[in-house]
């Protein structure tokens, strides 16, 4: 039985390379930013520092290279996990593996935001696009395509504003409190996600979509990079972040398996 089970496991493993090696790279979409000194924080968080510690011929004679980092855990690409606006509810290492491996629904509200930086995506743009696609499936993850990724990574652009530094001028676009509590409590999403700053709009003061979301326990993805390359619908989303015990979020690698 140990002999039989050993080689049906080499079989699995030899099959699953197999289908690695295979895989078509025009099939996977990198939605995350890289962390450097250009990386966009929200204006009060500590931005991202990175040096090297060690870099060059060690004294054994082989080559050794190392760094450290520290950041915020809400900057460039990441994940907002439920307990950041949700008393009581899931840090980062807690949300389950299976809730961030999704199907990706994409809303497109780029003209809408052409004319109004401002712009808070509604249950009328999210019905539209069922009319289109179909019902947004059950443990979906639906992204806002609002094109403010072209803004990256210029900070008073992205942040919509002449002083980047203060949070009581932003304007970018979001969710509206209405989407939210329809795609909280309609449609029974995973988590959602934006190309922009917050799943909020600028002007927020109350972080009301934070609220909503976090509180029921779901998750937001937050500066989602090249959003415009997932179709709106067939993808598959990967959202794998930095596994902090207690975490509040963290840096989290993106990709998009496309269809």
């Amino acid at each position: 039985m140990t002999r039989m089970m050993t080689v049906i496991g080499l079989t699995v493993v030899c099959a699953a390379s197999a289908a690695l090696a295979e895989f078509d790279e025009r099939k996977l979409v990198d939605l995350t930013y890289a962390l450097d000194e250009r990386t966009v924080f929200w204006p009060t968080n500590k931005p991202f520092t990175w040096e090297k510690s060690a870099w060059g011929t060690a004294p054994g004679g082989y080559w050794y290279a190392s760094g450290d980092f520290s950041m915020s855990e809400h900057g460039g690409t990441h994940i907002d996990a439920p307990i950041h606006f949700g008393e009581g509810r899931l840090a980062v290492d807690e949300i389950p593996l299976q809730k961030l491996i999704a199907p990706a629904a994409v809303i497109d509200v780029r003209p809408a935001v052409e004319e109004d930086r401002d712009y808070r995506m509604t249950v009328a743009d999210l019905e539209a696009w069922e009319t289109r696609h179909g019902r947004i499936p059950r443990g979906a993850v639906v992204l806002m395509l609002t094109g403010w990724g072209q803004r990256w990574p210029d900070k008073q652009r992205y942040l919509g504003t002449d002083n980047p530094s203060d949070a009581l001028t932003l304007h970018f676009p979001g969710f509206s409190k209405e989407a939210a509590d329809f795609l909280v409590t309609q449609r029974n999403v995973y988590g959602i996600g934006i190309d922009g700053p917050s799943i909020d709009f600028g002007p927020s003061r109350d972080f009301i979509v934070h609220q909503i979301v976090n509180g029921a326990n779901l998750y937001g993805l937050e500066n989602v990079a090249n959003l415009d390359q997932v179709p709106p619908t067939g993808a598959i989303l990967v959202a794998l972040p930095i596994k902090i015990k207690g975490g509040t979020g963290g840096p989290v690698r993106i990709i998009a398996i496309l269809p």
